[in-house]
């Protein structure tokens, strides 16, 4: 019994010799960790109000749009650029200030904007809905080729309706109307049934009319 309470004692005297030796590495290493966790929390509570601020500056923008005061918007949408280039409401602002530039027929500044967005949005569907709204910018430019080629970038299970009838658009320029007539198509059985613009997909279709005889008479025979 003698020697476990010796033995005893000599742990707790090398243990304590320890804790002398390396006090100031532990006192350093805790006040490390405390800065850390403090700092991680300031961190969140910065980003936090980072996003706060955007979404106020963004809602402004909104309302400014909605006010029809379209100068004041794009000084806002300015802004947000460039104070919060890192949130979505940069984004949001980006593609509004090329809604604008587009209703002045600026065509290559809605694309400078929209290229913007597209370069700078984290998620992958605002992304997707940046890369659609160049397409079409393109498009409106007259250039169906790069229109195409920013469409075919855009992940299939992105705003499927949305980009199949703005292929079908682009197809329909560069005279494959088959092609348009399948994307058409395809758009439409995407969209819900009370889509409100589902009639105008249709509509679409419709125009470009039946396929060709001899190309059915293709799919026949392929098909017995």
């Amino acid at each position: 019994m003698a020697f476990d309470v010796l033995d005893e004692h000599e742990q707790g005297e090398l243990v304590q010799k320890w804790l002398r030796e390396n006090a100031m590495s532990i006192a350093i290493g805790i006040a490390l960790g405390l800065l850390l966790i403090f700092g991680w929390q300031q961190w969140k509570a910065h980003r936090v109000r980072h996003a706060a601020e955007a979404a106020v500056q963004y809602h402004a923008l909104v309302q400014a749009l909605d006010d029809k005061h379209a100068d004041d918007a794009k000084a806002m949408a300015d802004a947000l650029r460039k104070d919060y280039p890192d949130t979505a409401y940069a984004v949001f602002a980006a593609m509004r200030a090329a809604e604008i530039a587009s209703e002045k027929s600026d065509l290559e500044t809605a694309a400078s904007e929209l290229e913007w967005a597209r370069d700078h949005a984290g998620a992958p569907a605002l992304k997707a809905l940046a890369s659609i709204n160049l397409a079409r910018v393109r498009l409106a430019g007259g250039d169906a080729d790069a229109a195409l080629k920013l469409l075919d970038a855009v992940p299939k299970d992105q705003y499927a309706a949305l980009a199949g009838e703005l292929r079908g658009d682009i197809l329909v320029k560069l005279g494959r109307n088959d092609d348009a007539r399948a994307a058409y198509q395809d758009a439409l059985s995407h969209l819900d049934p009370q889509a409100p613009n589902r009639s105008f997909v249709q509509m679409k279709l419709d125009d470009l009319g039946a396929a060709p005889l001899a190309d059915a008479s293709k799919k026949e025979s392929s098909g017995s």
